[in-house]
């Protein structure tokens, strides 16, 4: 622990520099909590300070008035805890410091539990977890007879034992109004009141994650019991150099906290920055706005929010034509006559007919033909709008029934929306039979086929996949198959949901969690660049996506 006094003044120095994220400033308060209590932020104190009081006398003060209570029966005697031990020691105490239980610093009374009919518009504020955690959280109140272990004043001692790690585990001291305290937190009286109270909260708080170690219960609710705390074992410096302690941490936590709010006022600039530049990209000359974009990326893009709208733009603007604009001024042959969207727009329909023809696919419904009202924007020269149905044979499988084992065991994996979470689909746990296919309305879709999830709430952008084996699904999965002349369109499909799944749901139903179904799959909306183009902006998105990573 050599110089951590020094170390904490440099970081201190950089940490504008060094703090990219607010919640560094959390992390830096930790360590000084952590030093602090070590007493490896007094050092330089205790050679101007040697002869002070030892903390042994203090703690022998503090023995004598804890058996004066028990003795007149204020407080109950407890069994005894568990003995301090080199194993239950954490580090090595400066001179003239002991080692305390927390048990025998202070007597813990939990609060009480109120009922919801107990609750009042008036009276005693409850004082909940949420009130010492938040500044701003609202109060129930309590108007009742109420016990004095249960009243809390101004300056009481608290700490909560119960509720989610991490969030809700903490010492206080209480600086609101009068109050009830609520279940979960314990009133605290110290046995002798030589002892800093907020260096006894400091270095509780220190030792959270300890608590947390020992904590019983659930993965989302845990609870530290009285036992617990009982044998937490804190170091107990001389009163002067508690008081000097505290004062040292005040004094770095509130420079931590004035420069983690210029790291706040950084980011926020930061953000600013990116929206407008993405807006430039959106709505101005792409190609300038992206060279500018490229080289402060390493500056302005440090947020994983800015990054994903950042991918959100880029397939924003390949969609449109904006990425592959100068492609086209180099390409202009490769975009007009027999090499437009139409002209493979065509081939993909006569091959398409060929297939119903030959009955290897069932004929479509003809869908209604695109009007103006339907289309967002204007394309690019060469480009075209057409349905999803245009280009690929979309169909949705079922689900076999659970009662009939016979159905599942088989070789025939079956996906559910599940497997859409992945860019490329994972083979399912679940697994059909033949007789299943034969039976029920599933069918196989080849490998390279895209599914979609049609309802549900999306986990990951764009909900669709593509099958890597050929496979059956449930019926609440789009599989898109492709012909021999349209599987050049595919990552580029891939990539327009991506972009417009959610939006495309939403224009379909409307509300928080909408729904498609194989119809409205099938009557999608998408433009159509030409078939060499489909192939450079795949190529550019790759590339800038690959940036993104």
């Amino acid at each position: 622990m050599r110089n951590e006094a020094i170390s904490m003044k440099q970081l201190l120095k950089h940490f504008k520099a060094l703090t990219l994220h607010p919640k560094n400033a959390e992390e830096l308060k930790g360590l000084i909590l952590k030093l602090a209590v070590q007493g490896n932020l007094t050092a330089q104190w205790r050679k101007e300070n040697p002869d002070g009081v030892p903390a042994s006398v203090l703690l022998d003060k503090i023995a004598s008035e804890k058996a004066m209570l028990i003795k007149e029966k204020k407080i109950k005697k407890e069994k005894p805890f568990s003995p301090i031990t080199e194993e239950s020691i954490p580090y090595e105490l400066p001179k003239n410091w002991s080692w305390i239980q927390l048990g025998d610093l202070m007597a813990m009374y939990n609060g009480r539990a109120f009922k919801k009919d107990e609750w009042a518009s008036s009276g005693l504020p409850i004082i909940r977890i949420q009130n010492l955690n938040k500044a701003h959280a609202s109060f129930n109140y309590y108007q009742g007879d109420l016990e004095d272990r249960h009243r809390i004043l101004p300056g009481t001692f608290l700490i909560s034992w119960s509720g989610t790690p991490g969030t809700s585990f903490g010492a206080f001291i209480w600086e609101g109004a009068e109050g009830a305290l609520n279940q979960h937190i314990n009133k605290c009286e110290f046995f002798y009141d030589g002892v800093d109270f907020d260096f006894y909260k400091k270095s509780i708080n220190s030792q959270l994650y300890k608590l947390i170690e020992q904590a019983q219960g659930g993965a989302g609710l845990k609870h530290v019991t009285k036992g617990i705390l009982n044998n937490l074992v804190l170091p107990l410096p001389p009163l002067k150099e508690q008081k000097a302690i505290v004062a040292t941490v005040n004094q770095l936590f509130a420079e931590v906290e004035q420069l983690e709010d210029l790291t706040k006022q950084r980011i926020q600039l930061k953000e600013d920055f990116v929206t407008s530049a993405l807006r430039q990209l959106s709505t101005q000359d792409s190609t300038s706005a992206w060279s500018f974009l490229h080289a402060h990326f390493k500056s302005f893009f440090t947020e994983k929010s800015s990054v994903a709208t950042l991918r959100e733009s880029i397939l924003q603007l390949a969609v449109q034509g904006r990425l592959t604009k100068h492609w086209r001024v180099r390409h202009p042959e490769l975009v007009s006559g027999s090499n437009n969207a139409s002209n493979l727009l065509a081939k993909i329909k006569a091959e398409k007919e060929a297939l119903i023809k030959a009955k290897t696919i069932k004929k479509e419904k003809t869908l209604p033909a695109i009007t103006k009202e339907e289309i967002p924007y204007e394309l690019p020269e060469g480009w075209v709008w057409c349905r999803i149905t245009d280009l690929t044979n979309v169909g949705t499988g079922s689900t076999p029934s659970k009662t009939n084992s016979s159905y599942y065991g088989g070789e025939i994996p079956w996906y559910t929306s599940s497997a859409t979470n992945d860019d490329f689909a994972k083979v399912q746990d679940v697994m059909i039979t033949q007789k299943a296919l034969d039976e029920t309305n599933c069918k196989v879709f080849p490998e390279g086929s895209l599914i979609i999830a049609m309802y549900g709430q999306g986990k990951t952008r764009g909900q669709i996949s593509e099958l890597i084996t050929p496979g059956a699904t449930n019926q609440a999965i789009a599989a898109m198959v492709f012909f021999e002349s349209s599987r050049i369109t595919k990552q580029y499909l891939k990539y327009y949901f991506q972009k417009f799944y959610h939006e495309i749901r939403l224009l379909a139903e409307g509300g928080a969690q909408p729904n498609l179904n194989v119809g409205k799959v099938k009557a999608t909306l998408i433009p159509l660049p030409p078939i060499k183009e489909l192939d450079a902006i795949v190529q550019e998105v790759n590339a800038l996506m690959a940036l993104c990573d």
